[in-house]
């Protein structure tokens, strides 16, 4: 079996999340998600299903707004986006994001970039994918110390949108909106369930022996070493030739370790 990068286990992982999405959209600095969108948009067209549109804001090729993100929102608000990337410097088990700091605001001890428009997207986008590559205790939390944007709302607040799941090195988790929980849905081969559990500050719940997250086949994988980076490197070049390089350097030590 051809060898694979971690990050390209994300990368598809996303493509299956996307599958069934019209019109995907994804923020600034998010190479693995604007990926997965790519790839699932080229898997679309392989099997013959209803062409899938992305929005990258920072984009030239790859962003129909003039406005930036006005038009993102407005487009969001008539139900024109059906995915959206969320990250955060703090996630708890309740789905909450923390963009704003750590400690108490505004005495926050570490600032961060802010909310922006968190918390309006995570309303009406139907499938929000929070995506956080780091998977440590200091990032997932118990409680966040600030609410950018809340995972869940009480029942008389009409929302359309919230936490879909939950991508990270280690696995994927789904949000339960009933039990208002994340549940790990996979595990990412070479991590186990003792290490997710220690490296997450909430808890959550899961299989006895949950699953191996599923890895691309190697037509997938063409696509996305081909034209997936190929496209990528529009707006994102740096990222996608330190892919090429990483794959260029698993392969040559997977051909080196065949026997003669």
């Amino acid at each position: 079996m051809t060898p694979i990068l971690a990050r390209e286990t994300l990368i598809y992982t996303i493509a299956e999340l996307l599958e069934g999405v019209r019109h995907v959209a994804v923020g600034a600095s998010s190479p693995i998600p604007a990926a997965g969108a790519m790839l699932r948009r080229a898997l679309n067209e392989r099997q013959g299903k209803e062409a899938v549109r992305i929005s990258i804001l920072g984009s030239v090729e790859y962003n129909f707004f003039t406005n930036g993100s006005t038009e993102l929102f407005d487009c969001a608000a008539q139900g024109r986006i059906d995915a959206f990337f969320l990250g955060g410097g703090q996630i708890d088990g309740k789905g909450n994001i923390n963009l704003v700091g750590v400690g108490d605001y505004p005495q926050s001890s570490v600032r961060w970039p802010g909310s922006f428009g968190s918390a309006y997207l995570y309303f009406v986008v139907p499938r929000v994918i929070l995506f956080r590559e780091e998977h440590s205790s200091r990032v997932f939390v118990n409680e966040v110390d600030f609410i950018s944007a809340p995972g869940v709302s009480d029942k008389n607040v009409y929302r359309t949108g919230g936490p879909y799941a939950l991508l990270t090195s280690k696995g994927l988790f789904c949000f339960d909106k009933e039990r208002e929980k994340f549940r790990l849905a996979s595990l990412h081969d070479g991590h186990d369930l003792a290490e997710v559990a220690a490296a997450t500050g909430f808890s959550f719940d899961h299989s006895p022996k949950p699953d191996t997250t599923p890895e691309p086949d190697s037509s997938t994988l063409q696509i996305m070493r081909g034209r997936v980076l190929d496209e990528l490197s529009e707006t994102y070049p740096q990222f996608a030739t330190e892919m090429r390089h990483e794959i260029e350097t698993l392969s040559s030590g997977a051909r080196a370790r065949i026997p003669k």
